[in-house]
C-alpha cells in the first residue's frame, strides 16, 4: 500500500460512515476494518484527554506493519501551557504513546489562533520535543505571525514541517512550509469547515501536485468528518494517487 515515495492518506479518527461500509471488510474492529484500506489515521482525541498505554498497545496490535498513527499533542501543552515549561508534560505524553512503537507517525502541534510566533519560546519547545519523543513533528499555527520567513527558517532548523491547511488563513498557510523533508496536509472542508466535501477534480489536482512537487513522504488527513465526507474523500484521493503513480 505504501511506496518508496510515500503518500499516507487517512482521516481524523477511523469512523466508517454507512455510505462507505461496503468498501471495507465486514469483520473486525472499526480500526482493523479501516486499516485494511488506508495506511494512516490522525488521532485527535489525544488533544482532549490522555489515553492509557494499554490503549495505544491495543491499537498498535490492530493494524498492519506499515500503518502509522499521527497524534495530536495534548491541549495542556499547546493551549494550556502555550509551549512554555512543557518538559514534564511531554515526558508523560511520551510514556503514554510508547507502545505504538514503529506505528508512531508525526506528532501534530496545533497552536491556538491567539498564539503569536516567539522565536525563543518556539526554539526551546521544539528542541525539548525532539529530545523527548523520537518522532517527526508537524506544526499547524493559526496566528499570522507564524507565516513569515523568520518563522519558516526556525521550523526548518528544528526539522518541523508546517502543515498545509484548508481552509487557509493566508496564502502561505495553504502550502507546506518549514522543514521540507515531510509534507502534511489537513483538509478541514471548505467553504463549510468540518462538513464540506472535496470534489473529485480537487482531489485529482492534489494528487498530481503531491506527485510532482512534494518530498519523499507526504500525509493527507481529511478532517471534514462531521458530514461523513472524510472517508469517501480519502478513498477517492487514494484512487487518484494510483492513477498518478504517486
Amino acid at each position: 500500500m505504501v511506496s518508496a515515495a510515500t503518500l499516507r492518506i487517512g482521516t481524523a479518527g477511523w469512523s466508517i460512515p454507512a455510505a462507505a461500509r461496503d468498501r471495507f471488510p465486514a469483520e473486525g474492529s472499526g480500526l482493523e476494518r479501516y486499516a485494511a484500506q488506508l495506511s494512516a489515521v490522525e488521532i485527535n482525541s489525544s488533544f482532549y484527554r490522555p489515553h492509557r498505554a494499554s490503549t495505544y498497545a491495543r491499537w498498535a496490535a490492530s493494524v498492519p506493519a506499515d500503518f502509522r498513527f499521527a497524534l495530536k499533542l495534548p491541549k495542556t501543552i499547546t493551549h494550556g501551557a502555550r509551549l512554555l515549561d512543557c518538559a514534564a508534560l511531554l515526558v508523560a505524553f511520551a510514556d503514554q504513546i510508547a507502545p505504538l512503537g514503529d506505528h508512531l507517525g508525526p506528532l501534530l502541534v496545533q497552536l491556538p489562533p491567539s498564539l503569536k510566533f516567539d522565536s525563543a519560546v518556539a526554539a526551546d519547545f521544539f528542541a525539548t520535543l525532539a529530545r523527548t519523543v523520537a518522532a517527526p513533528a508537524v506544526c499547524e499555527p493559526r496566528h499570522l505571525s507564524w507565516f513569515t520567513p523568520e518563522a519558516d527558517v526556525l521550523l526548518a532548523e528544528h526539522r518541523i514541517a508546517r502543515v498545509a491547511a484548508d481552509p487557509a488563513r493566508c496564502d502561505a498557510a495553504a502550502r507546506p512550509g518549514g522543514w521540507r523533508g515531510l509534507a502534511y496536509h489537513r483538509l478541514h472542508g471548505s467553504p463549510q469547515i468540518y462538513r464540506s466535501p472535496y470534489s473529485d477534480e480537487q482531489l485529482r489536482t492534489l494528487a498530481a501536485q503531491i506527485a510532482h512537487n512534494e518530498p519523499a513522504e507526504s500525509w493527507v488527513i481529511f478532517d471534514n468528518t462531521a458530514s461523513g465526507a472524510a472517508l469517501p474523500n480519502a478513498l477517492t484521493l487514494q484512487a487518484a494517487r494510483s492513477s498518478n503513480n504517486v
